[in-house]
């Protein structure tokens, strides 16, 4: 064999040698590749949805009424003399004490009046005991006597009626409580036919909330009680639910139920009074009181939300002891809180599904989660997820900068612009840094890469020498 054929037959066999290497380095089964758990054949796994054990216990039926709130106390703020205003003494949309003055009329003629019955009663005092002695020698009679008493009277009321008047020029506030914007400005005459509206004033703390019951559910929550299905509920105190959906944190109390019914609208009047100590409650708001109606004894109540409705009725969504999803048809009879009270269709024992309906179709398997452990299982599951996330991107950024830095530090005893760019020590260094950033994407691709550019750089050099 020449010396000119060795090289060839080298390279053949390194040809063969790369081609059983390549062929070993299949790409594993991933999630997402043929035989992984994500493959077409994979069964998928049965949806969660959130379960409760339904139970019987004694609960209290509620009825929840719409209503509106009015305030505690409301004055209207109106001139009662005549006059034209001068001064504003109040912030609009401010609290007021009662007694405090609101505006200032002009009370220049009001003062008159009031000098002018000061000095008549004056007068009237002095005939009175001018007049005294001389009835006794007989110089007048005992009628002028009387008389001037009587005017004496008269001149304290016509006093009394002119301090009024000037007191009123002032308008005092007749509550205490909030006072809205005022209706008039200065300059304006008020009172000259009529007492003139200048504004109002309102007590909020506490509030009403006035509301209406049917007189037919009335009858028939007496007709319930008097036959021994329900009992009186204990408790009077009511709650109140805003616009928005929310509870009001203060109870309230009922304080009295109309005893007749409105014949135009065959309902009942009722009213009850809420604590307003924020203010967050407003005259006018419509609100929905919910009210304690009876006691029912061994009663099975779901949330409101697993009930749901068709054609054919009320139904809820359970799982079955072999865990698939199936209907059953229920009757609801009120009302407890924000759940329903069943009386036909569930005994006790049903896993009723609660969340996750639109996932549970029926007849399909599906995995029951106790609601109560629902949360725990997302706190305890979401912060392994962050730290591991973490640290894959710690392992991977690092053996990246290493191999780069390798790369880039010259060897001993080279300078560095000596070095070609395209010289042994870059093909040696690229393979490193591909391979650590690709190993977290894809595993299977790079190893064969690594494996041919290693082995062409291996092979290289043999090739390179036997030339010369």
């Amino acid at each position: 064999m020449t010396t000119s054929a060795k090289p060839i037959i080298l390279t053949l066999c390194l040809i063969a040698l790369l081609a059983g290497c390549g062929g070993d380095n299949k790409p594993p089964a991933g999630p997402g590749g043929p035989g992984g758990a994500g493959g077409p054949g994979a069964a998928m796994p049965p949806p969660e949805v959130d379960v409760i054990t339904v139970t019987s216990a004694n609960a209290t039926l509620t009825q929840d009424l719409p209503g509106r709130l009015q305030a505690y106390r409301t004055a209207q703020v109106r001139a009662r003399v005549e006059g034209i205003v001068e001064k504003r003494l109040f912030k609009e949309g401010s609290d007021v004490e009662a007694g405090a003055s609101l505006f200032q009329i002009d009370a220049r003629t009001y003062k008159a009046a009031a000098e002018s019955a000061k000095a008549d009663l004056a007068i009237a005092r002095q005939n009175v005991e001018r007049y005294k002695p001389l009835v006794e020698i007989k110089a007048i009679s005992q009628q002028e006597l009387d008389l001037s008493k009587a005017k004496v009277k008269q001149a304290e009321a016509a006093l009394i009626r002119a301090e009024e008047d000037l007191e009123n020029a002032s308008v005092p506030a007749a509550i205490s409580g909030h006072i809205g914007r005022a209706l008039v400005t200065e300059g304006a005459l008020v009172g000259k036919s009529e007492p003139t509206l200048l504004t109002t004033i309102e007590q909020l703390d506490p509030i009403y909330a006035n509301f209406t019951q049917s007189g037919a559910d009335l009858l028939r929550l007496r007709q319930a009680v008097e036959s021994g299905k329900l009992k009186h509920a204990e408790s009077i105190m009511v709650e109140l639910m805003l616009e928005d959906g929310s509870i009001y944190p203060f109870e309230g109390s009922i304080l009295f139920t109309d005893m007749a019914v409105d014949p135009g609208t065959g309902s009942v009047s009722l009213r009850a009074e809420f604590p307003n100590p924020k203010r967050d409650l407003l005259p006018g708001m419509f609100v929905r009181i919910r009210f304690p109606e009876a006691e029912a004894e061994n009663a099975i109540r779901v949330p409101q939300r697993a009930v749901q409705a068709n054609p054919q009725g009320q139904f809820v969504m359970i799982v079955t002891p072999d865990g698939k999803a199936a209907p059953l048809p229920v009757k609801t009879g009120g009302m407890a809180g924000g759940d329903f009270i069943i009386t036909e269709g569930l005994k006790g024992g049903e896993q009723v599904i609660v969340n996750g309906l639109q996932k549970a179709r029926p007849g399909t398997p599906v995995k029951a989660v106790s609601l109560s452990g629902t949360q725990k299982t997302e706190d305890k599951v979401v912060p392994p997820a962050v730290s591991s996330v973490q640290k894959t991107e710690d392992k991977v950024a690092l053996p990246a900068a290493s191999s780069v830095q390798k790369t880039e530090t010259p060897s001993k005893g080279t300078p560095p612009d000596a070095r070609p760019a395209g010289g042994l020590g870059a093909d040696k260094a690229a393979p490193p840094v591909a391979s650590s950033v690709q190993k977290t994407k894809d595993k299977a691709t790079l190893p064969a890469v690594s494996s041919t550019q290693k082995a062409e750089d291996k092979a290289t050099p043999p090739v390179a020498n036997s030339k010369p």
